[in-house]
């Protein structure tokens, strides 16, 4: 599975989940989860790359969901399990 192919199967979980997902300009600053009036945003950096993207999809994914409870693609959930370790 490619890079921008998690990237895709990240996004739909957080969307999924009710996390609104963003792709802005954020100059290199890569996007990140947070709440805005109540709701969960994720912004995407429409100027960095798929990789940086899916690191920080993973990130939030790992953050704000219970993925025990889901069914996630093994290799995704490989992805987000294994940045997640390495935050720790």
């Amino acid at each position: 599975m490619n890079q921008q192919k998690i990237l895709e199967e990240l996004v739909s979980i957080l969307e999924t989940n009710g996390i609104q997902v963003r792709d802005e300009p954020l100059s290199g600053q890569r996007g990140g989860l947070c709440t805005v009036r109540g709701r969960s945003i994720m912004f995407l950096d429409s100027d960095t790359g798929a990789q940086d993207n899916s690191d920080a999809c993973a990130e939030a994914v790992g953050q704000a969901i219970n993925i025990e409870e889901l069914y996630i693609k093994p290799q995704v959930r490989q992805y987000i399990e294994a940045h997640c370790d390495s935050s720790d």
